[in-house]
Parts: structure tokens; C-alpha cells; sequence
């Protein structure tokens, strides 16, 4: 088992956009998601990395043709256990072999790439989605952003003088991981570089959960109003470049051309 496998067969990934600051992060994926599929009719997805299926089950009862691929098998075993018409599969990011070419409408990549350590193997994931992915559809891509890690785990939590002292943070502050960490966090210049290396055009970046990170226990104190107008807010802000790079979570929306 390896320490991956390990890591989700306890952390309960079930719940974590059930709580306050994953529902930001999940009520804004969605808006997307439905943003760039106008007409759900016919309409395929693929979603790689699925997890227990919170994307996956929310879309297909919606009428989307939806097909699953995720490498924790545990994870996969919840999403079955659901029993919706999901077409679910144990797979990986970086071998999609079982799909066709041009196949789906639009692929999620909404885990794989906090787990990838690589640059090849980066570019490995977005070129099988690129592959699997009909000409004109698109791919939507989630990160994990190192300016949050930095600021909750080196400072917040004090492990700054630690991090520089083993070398896990390089001299201009950019988190420095292997697979023993278990997330790679990247900066935006970072995912430039892996569109590039796999030939994908944006069509837009955004924040998906922006400041909701760093607030967990006053979002989780608000009343229901309340939170509504900071959904509010969000959504209004969430395309904005000055909040980018510190969301905890970033989605990238790209085109296959």
C-alpha cells in the first residue's frame, strides 16, 4: 500500500466539500463546470481523480453522461457504494489507455495534480486529458497554490526555520516536495509552464475557494445569510488576479484546439 493509499484510507474525503470552506470551493467549480456546458444533453464527462464522487454523482443526477476514474481504491468503493449511473473505473492520470481518443466533452482533473511531483508526469495527465478530450471541449484543471501552504503551514503553524533548514523551501519561497508529502503545491507560472508543455490554450484561471481557507472558523460561524453574501462576494471576485495565487486551490479552464 503505498503512502497515498494510506492517507485517503483514513482522511475522510468524503465530507471535505460538505463543510463550509469546501462548499466554496465545490459551489464554485460547479458554476463552471455548467458554464462551459450549455446543453446537457449528450453531453460526456470524464472525471479523473473522482474521489468518492462528489463531482461526478452531483452531474450525472443531473442527466450527464458521466464516467469516473480513481486510483484509491477505497475512495472508488465509496462512489460504487453510491449506487448512481456512474460508469466507475480503478485508474490513473497518467494511463487513461482504456478511453478513446476525442471521447468526452470535458475532463476534470480535480485531484490528480496535487498528488504529481513531476514536471513529465504533470504534463503526462493534461496530455491523456487532452487526448480523451473531443476538439473544442474542455479540461478543467484544480491545484493546490504554494503561497498557501507557505502562509499556513511555515508561518502560521511555525515550521518556517524547519522547512528551510531540511530544504523543503528553496530561497525565493517556492515548496520544494516528493511523494513523503503527499501534496506538490505550484505557483501560477508553474502551470503556465505545464500548458505550454502540453499545448493547451486558457480560457480563463480562477480561485476556487480564495480566502475561504484561511477563514474556516468564521465561515463556520456564520448563519445562512451571511455565508450567502460571502458566496456572493466570492463568485464576484474569484476571477480576479490579485486573489489567484493565494486561494488554496486554483481551477484552470482549458481548451482542447
Amino acid at each position: 500500500m503505498t503512502e497515498l493509499e494510506k492517507y485517503y484510507n483514513k482522511f475522510c474525503e468524503d465530507k471535505r466539500l460538505t463543510r463550509r470552506h469546501g462548499q466554496v470551493e465545490y459551489i464554485t467549480s460547479m458554476k463552471y463546470i455548467h458554464e462551459y456546458l450549455e446543453d446537457k444533453k449528450n453531453k460526456k464527462i470524464l472525471d479523473i481523480g473522482a474521489g468518492t464522487g462528489r463531482y461526478s454523482i452531483s452531474l450525472a443526477d443531473e442527466g450527464y453522461d458521466i464516467t469516473a476514474v480513481e486510483l484509491i481504491n477505497y475512495n472508488l468503493g465509496i462512489l460504487k457504494s453510491k449506487k448512481r449511473n456512474v460508469k466507475a473505473f480503478n485508474g490513473n492520470a497518467l494511463n487513461l489507455s482504456r478511453f478513446d481518443d476525442n471521447s468526452f466533452d470535458m475532463a476534470l482533473v480535480f485531484g490528480p495534480m496535487y498528488h504529481l511531483f513531476k514536471f513529465d508526469d504533470k504534463v503526462q495527465a493534461l496530455n491523456e486529458a487532452k487526448r480523451v478530450t473531443k476538439k473544442g471541449g474542455y479540461i478543467l484543471v484544480a491545484y493546490c497554490m504554494n503561497e498557501y501552504s507557505i502562509i499556513t503551514y511555515a508561518f502560521k503553524k511555525n515550521f518556517a526555520r524547519q522547512c528551510l533548514k531540511d530544504g523543503k523551501i528553496d530561497n525565493n519561497f517556492h515548496c520544494i516536495c516528493n511523494e513523503k508529502d503527499l501534496y506538490d503545491y505550484v505557483r501560477l507560472e508553474d502551470i503556465d509552464r505545464f500548458n505550454k508543455a502540453a499545448g493547451l490554450k486558457r480560457i480563463k484561471i480562477i480561485a476556487a475557494d480564495g480566502p475561504a481557507n484561511y477563514m474556516r472558523t468564521v465561515l463556520n460561524s456564520m448563519d445562512e445569510e451571511t455565508f450567502k453574501i460571502f458566496m456572493e462576494y466570492h463568485l464576484a471576485t474569484c476571477e480576479r488576479p490579485e486573489l489567484l495565487g493565494a486561494s488554496a486551490h486554483t481551477l484552470d479552464i482549458l481548451q482542447n484546439l
